[in-house]
């Protein structure tokens, strides 16, 4: 006798990708600062507290995605391993030029984050609760560390110009690589 076959509808499976990507990319996230923070102590000591506490948001949000991947016995995203090297040596990279650039990535990468969250959010309405609250939960935490971030990017003279193409482009890139993965 053959196992009936479990059939996901597409919503299911679509918030499915969605939790294991931002699942990925809060892992991004918390590598990001954590190789900002390693440098920042010497190129911009005045951001470290601050640098530090997104960071414990993001672990918070990754961990939120964690409890919902294994709530629903779902692995997690082939990129997260990806996604957190990448993240730590932007971190270091951007960290290496200052209070400006380190503002500069948080904003370029927030950006995107957050319009995939409300296009994620719009998407996830009326057809996955317990996903769509994963989603919402850490929104306006991420709508605060681009604020903060913009603050600082403002008196970054051409470090917000060079990066934030540069930073949004490779966001994406890693966002819609998790997406097919």
């Amino acid at each position: 006798m053959t196992q009936p076959r479990t059939v996901k509808t597409k919503a299911r499976s679509y918030a499915e990708r969605v939790l294991k990507v931002d699942h990925a990319g809060e892992n991004g996230a918390v590598h990001i600062y954590a190789g900002q923070i390693a440098v920042a102590r010497f190129t911009a000591p005045s951001l470290v507290a601050e640098l530090r506490e997104f960071q414990s948001h993001e672990e918070k949000h990754r961990a939120i995605f964690a409890a919902e991947l294994e709530r629903r016995g779902v692995r997690r995203c082939r990129s997260y391993l990806l996604c957190g090297w990448g993240g730590y040596l932007l971190g270091l990279t951007t960290a290496l030029c200052g209070r400006a650039a380190i503002a500069a990535t948080t904003v370029a990468v927030e950006r995107v984050v957050l319009a995939h969250l409300h296009e994620q959010l719009e998407q996830l309405q009326g057809h996955d609760a317990a996903a769509f609250a994963a989603v919402a939960s850490i929104a306006a935490e991420e709508q605060e560390h681009h604020d903060k971030s913009a603050a600082h990017a403002a008196q970054g003279g051409a470090w917000p110009k060079i990066l934030s193409p540069v930073v949004s482009m490779s966001t994406e890139s890693v966002i819609w690589l998790g997406m097919r993965m």
